[in-house]
């Protein structure tokens, strides 16, 4: 699983930061690695660093799985970390519903003899 991490002008993108999100990334989508063949992280500081509020840190998380349309969930915290370790959390719970309704599907197939 390819993990590409971006960051806008107000978010230094340092080789820390890549290894902290490569470990959330790898640690939320660890079980549908097999189908997971990209996953992007973009950091934005959504008050382009003028002042600090609560919230003001967004991570995306954009997953490419194969035969599917990108699923991405965007997150924000007061930190970089809070934001990163939500949008996983709400990737991982997307692709868990959206990867079960598949297999589910695919089990319920009419015209197959047990």
């Amino acid at each position: 699983m390819q993990i590409l991490v971006n960051t806008d002008n107000h978010i230094e993108g340092s080789e820390e930061l890549t290894r902290q999100t490569e470990a959330v990334v790898r640690h939320a989508l660890e079980r549908f690695s097999r189908q997971i063949t990209r996953v992007e992280v973009f950091y934005t500081d959504e008050d382009s660093g003028a002042r600090s509020t609560e919230r003001d840190k967004r991570c995306l998380i954009e997953v490419h799985a194969a035969g599917l349309k990108p699923i991405a969930a965007g997150e924000r915290g007061a930190t970089v970390e809070q934001a990163l370790n939500a949008a996983a959390d709400t990737v991982e719970e997307t692709l868990d519903r959206t990867l079960g309704r598949l297999h589910d599907t695919k089990q319920r197939r009419p015209g197959k003899a047990a």
